[in-house]
């Protein structure tokens, strides 16, 4: 199919960008990449009547380490761009064992982290891994910016807290947690398929190989993803040997409201989403010192 008419744009700059959406306001969709709106322009299921293409904005594109140690992310930063630079690697490992699971090389060298998050489909693993590291997002209109934390941004399916006019700019990820472990797991029918369910677990461990902190964000299974920490309290102050996976996968499978629909019932999700606790624990665990380290 092909879609409807529709005006293009490529503005050079940011400024440039934000007077287009201004004016034309709900006629007026942005493009980052495009690995989702263009198959939905294709399928009538978005007919906007311009396209505001963000790849002419270099300032967008820039991945940079902050004075304060944080990690800065152009809205137009592609999904391979986190996975080949070594600084994302070494100080914010949970990124890459995530994102290596978005769909397909070629999509991932197109597609961008603020088109995935701007889309805000519910099996996305981008918002998943902005709700565990804790980043914030920076929103731009032609009023000034703002600040939104990344538990506030997407409010359910393909719904985000953007306004006519505004545009996400950059993502900030808080500097690298020191002494902390992650893991990840998805399952999806096929390689490079969306999740049917997921789960992403950090774990701060001292040098005693106590939990000090536990972080889990379940993802695919609700109209959003969600953050679980709660789930986790109970081996905080435990040692890494005492922790339950098994009872961690229950206890999380207890506290979701999993959605219905043509890939999978919701009992099928709830017991998604207790393999892939388990499964994630587990891969935090190994990466802890003195286990294995990838």
């Amino acid at each position: 199919m092909k879609p409807s008419a529709f005006v293009y744009r490529r503005p050079a700059c940011v400024e440039e960008a934000l007077g287009l959406l201004q004016q034309h306001g709900d006629d007026a969709r942005v493009i980052a990449g495009g690995q989702s709106l263009v198959p939905a322009m294709n399928l009538r299921m978005a007919t906007p009547g311009m396209l505001v293409d963000l790849a002419g904005i270099d300032a967008l594109s820039a991945l940079d380490v902050a004075g304060d140690g944080s990690l800065i992310a152009g809205a137009m930063v592609t999904h391979n761009r986190f996975l080949r630079d070594d600084r994302v690697s070494s100080g914010w490992p949970a990124i890459g064992y995530a994102i290596r699971h978005v769909a397909h090389e070629q999509i991932r060298n197109r597609g961008t982290v603020g088109g995935s998050l701007c889309h805000a489909d519910p099996a996305a693993e981008w918002a998943a891994v902005c709700l565990l590291l804790d980043a914030e997002m920076q929103v731009m209109s032609r009023d000034g910016e703002r600040t939104v934390a990344a538990d506030s941004f997407i409010k359910g399916v393909y719904d985000t807290t953007l306004a006519p006019g505004e545009l996400l700019s950059r993502i900030r990820f808080p500097a690298p947690l020191r002494g902390w472990c992650w893991g990840f797991h998805e399952i999806a029918r096929r390689h490079g398929d969306f999740a049917l369910a997921g789960a992403l677990v950090g774990l701060g461990v001292d040098e005693n190989s106590v939990v000090t902190a536990a972080r889990l964000v379940v993802f695919a299974v609700e109209d959003r993803a969600r953050r679980l920490d709660a789930v986790l309290s109970d081996i905080v102050g435990r040692g890494v040997a005492e922790i339950d996976g098994e009872l961690a996968g229950l206890s999380a499978a207890a506290a979701i409201d999993p959605r219905s629909d043509l890939h999978a019932s919701a009992e099928l999700r709830s017991h998604l989403v207790h393999v892939c606790v388990m499964r994630a624990l587990a891969a935090a665990m190994e990466r802890l010192p003195g286990v294995r380290n990838e």
